[in-house]
């Protein structure tokens, strides 16, 4: 047999690492497409003149651009026969990456947990994103609700991983390279706030919405080569529970992030995510709010041009976020369909 059915739960082993297809070099071409889908309008990548100014070498590829291209490389060999991606956790974004870089990806299983079910279980990995050189870029931890192929096999060992509950701020920015926030030209970037105007409890409503269209996410997939089943057969997606495609969850990160200009204009770098979990489905025809949470404000060692927001980014469907909606009774908002704790970096 010389297709890959993917793997199913019972395949993975704890401990193991699984070195990924296919290397990525990410172009101007692939920027250009992501803001065609996202709309995002941070200064720093927007822009050569802007980003030189405050003191990279040209302007970054996106932070979740990057995330995105690393995470459609472990598809094929983690969530190929995936239910639902669950939750995510130690992320860092370990230097900023450019136009040009090729980046590649291995993943170790770090825990394995069978459902009570006996139908499928739960993959723990830590996936890592490297240049050809070997140098890191980006790191993360998710687990993901994996197919059975027989309900009746058993795996060797199951455990379930100890994860810190946050990045801790001086675990960022250690490759950022040293900024001039003085060159930072706030109106350029649109927004006239910096890291000290805002304040733990701060609640922002992000205005806006944008709905979502069949072709968008099915394109947006295809852009970080993510093959997961459920975001493209529709014909199979007819018998599941939903009975259509499911939106890759990355899609729904970035759309929020693209919405979270609007307030958080100056926040310029995702440095790390705290947690995160995809709290229910998103349909193409479905409009996504978003409203974040100051959760802290934190210096980093080292740094004075530069500090970091911690920000709590709810996103939802179909429902305006002036109210900022978030538990409803015991339970969460049926609107709520991301739930993201992240740093962002702001500039002094």
């Amino acid at each position: 047999m010389k297709t890959n059915p993917g793997r199913f739960f019972e395949d993975f082993r704890l401990g193991e690492t699984i070195r990924h297809a296919t290397p990525r070099t990410v172009t101007a071409g692939d920027v250009a497409l992501y803001t065609a889908l996202y709309g995002p309008r941070f200064a720093v990548q927007s822009s050569d003149a802007f980003a030189a100014a405050f003191g990279y070498a040209r302007a970054p590829l996106d932070d979740l651009l990057v995330f995105h291209v690393v995470f459609g490389k472990t598809v094929p060999d983690i969530s190929l026969n995936a239910v639902a991606n669950l939750g995510y956790a130690e992320g860092r974004f370990l230097r900023p990456v450019y136009p040009g870089e090729t980046l590649n990806a291995v993943s170790e299983v770090i825990g394995l947990k069978e459902s009570s079910n006996r139908q499928t279980g739960v993959v723990y990995v830590r996936s890592t994103g490297y240049d050809p050189q070997g140098e890191a870029v980006l790191s993360y931890c998710r687990w993901v609700l994996v197919r059975k192929r027989d309900p009746e096999a058993r795996i060797e060992v199951e455990a379930v991983p100890n994860l810190a509950k946050a990045v801790a701020p001086e675990e960022l920015a250690a490759g950022l390279p040293p900024l001039d926030g003085r060159a930072y030209d706030l109106g350029l970037a649109g927004s006239p706030y910096r890291l000290g105007d805002y304040a733990a409890g701060e609640r922002i409503d992000h205005v806006d919405g944008m709905t979502v269209e069949e072709a968008e996410h099915q394109i947006a997939t295809r852009l970080f080569q993510n093959t997961a089943k459920v975001h493209f057969d529709g014909f199979a997606a007819k018998d599941t529970r939903f009975g259509k495609r499911l939106i890759y969850g990355g899609h729904v990160i970035s759309l929020a992030r693209g919405l979270s200009f609007n307030g958080l204009g100056n926040a310029f770098s995702i440095a790390g995510i705290n947690a995160g979990r995809h709290v229910a489905p998103l349909f193409s025809g479905d409009t996504v709010y978003a409203w974040s949470e100051v959760l802290a404000v934190a210096d980093l060692p080292g740094r004075r041009d530069v500090g970091a927001l911690r920000l709590r980014t709810i996103a939802t469907k179909n429902q305006p976020c002036a109210a900022h909606p978030d538990r409803a009774g015991d339970g969460t908002d049926p609107a709520v369909i991301l739930d993201l704790d992240y740093w962002a970096l702001m500039p002094r």
